[in-house]
């Protein structure tokens, strides 16, 4: 198991070995082919600064269209590379729903779509988390995506973005991997959930979960019951084992990541399921992909009592709120949900932003958020 990471140790300390050089996008980013990478990791027995601040950087759903794929993207990119920051997670989605007649950049589920992503998470310097979004590999199988068999792009991702126990991006993190052969492959075998990546950055526990938008494989173009089943389990396993390794490390707060919205409660029936904020249990009438999920998340939060940040994409609508309520409903004090960007492909790269977090474990609230609007990604309202 991966020992804390204190914040001091985790900038400086890095290998003077490199990588070889990453693939060059022919529509993004060109400056990826001079990009070294080198890891970045501490030695399992360090541990200091663990008090100190840190920033990091959250995004997803993205991009959309050629537009956002061959400036957006890369200015968010740029902006964030910018900034100080101690890794960055894309909250999955790397493409639309569906493919775009006409298309330059990869709007499909080819493989070209994994490739071009790669690029834009080697292109930052810090760190890149990543965990899958229902566009890549759920909704794979909708004709206008290419009629991919969904389990078989999963396999894919995981064997692009998760072969190894690092993150990505120009330095890389070491992270804690479910290697237990819980999910189900496309040859219908088990095989281990590595997109579910844990690790800890000073005193704050970080932790992806693959739970995905379209009801969680249990709806859209062909439903898969038994991929959903072993997936949940194994989540809840991975999200319960989280909250049992920040108590022993004495984290002062945790952060989930995944890509579904799953819905909260019965007031936003527009961007998520409705769902009765008491017992859970979606009232829409669609397939409920979350509810076992969520009821367990709900113990551990009440039984951890300190800071938990819930971090996901999937309905394009940025938001810091918090819509969890205990059985009695009352709201949990102490959990935030945190919805980053996402697509706005009407109007161009409107809404190809990221959301910054100061993570100060002095604080009694631990997370502090503020958006960052790209400057050159401004169009209602240009820079200045």
């Amino acid at each position: 198991m991966m020992a804390k990471v204190g914040y001091s140790v985790f900038k400086r300390v890095t290998t003077a070995r490199l990588l070889s050089q990453m693939c060059l996008l022919a529509l993004t980013v060109p400056l990826l082919a001079s990009s070294a990478i080198s890891l970045a990791t501490a030695n399992e027995n360090e541990y200091e600064g663990e008090n100190e601040s840190y920033a990091i950087g959250l995004w997803g759903d993205l991009p959309y269209s050629d537009l956002q794929a061959t400036t957006g993207v890369p200015n968010l990119i740029a902006d964030m590379n910018a900034q100080n920051l101690a890794f960055t997670v894309h909250d999955g989605d790397l493409k639309a729903g569906n493919s775009i007649a006409g298309s330059v950049t990869p709007t499909t589920c080819s493989n070209d779509l994994y490739t071009q992503a790669l690029g834009y998470f080697n292109a930052l310097k810090a760190p890149a988390a990543f965990t899958p979004g229902d566009n890549d590999w759920t909704d794979c199988d909708r004709a206008s995506n290419g009629g991919f068999n969904s389990r078989d792009r999963l396999d894919y991702e995981r064997q692009v973005f998760f072969s190894t126990n690092f993150s990505l991006g120009q330095r890389r993190l070491a992270q804690e991997v479910q290697t237990a052969q819980l999910c189900l492959g496309a040859s219908g075998t088990a095989v281990p959930c590595v997109e579910n990546r844990r690790w800890t950055v000073g005193k704050v526990t970080y932790a992806t979960l693959n739970i995905q938008g379209s009801c969680n494989n249990l709806c859209d173009t062909a439903p898969d019951p038994e991929e959903y089943a072993a997936r949940n389990a194994a989540d809840i396993i991975w999200m319960r084992e989280t909250f049992q390794v920040a108590k022993a490390r004495k984290s002062v707060a945790v952060m989930f990541i995944s890509q579904g919205d799953p819905g909260w409660d019965l007031t936003d029936g527009t961007r998520a399921p409705l769902r009765d904020p008491k017992t859970l249990a979606e009232t829409d009438g669609q397939p409920d992909g979350f509810q076992s999920f969520l009821l367990a998340l709900r113990d551990e939060v009440i039984a951890f009592r300190k800071p938990v940040a819930y971090v996901h994409g999937d309905s394009h609508y940025h938001r810091i709120d918090r819509p969890f309520l205990d059985a009695q409903g009352r709201r949990l004090e102490n959990f935030t949900r945190v919805e980053t960007f996402g697509d706005n492909a009407a109007n161009g790269t409107n809404d190809v932003n990221w959301v910054k977090v100061t993570v100060n474990p002095r604080s009694r609230e631990v997370f502090s958020y503020q958006p960052q609007i790209v400057p050159g990604n401004r169009v209602a309202v240009p820079s200045p």
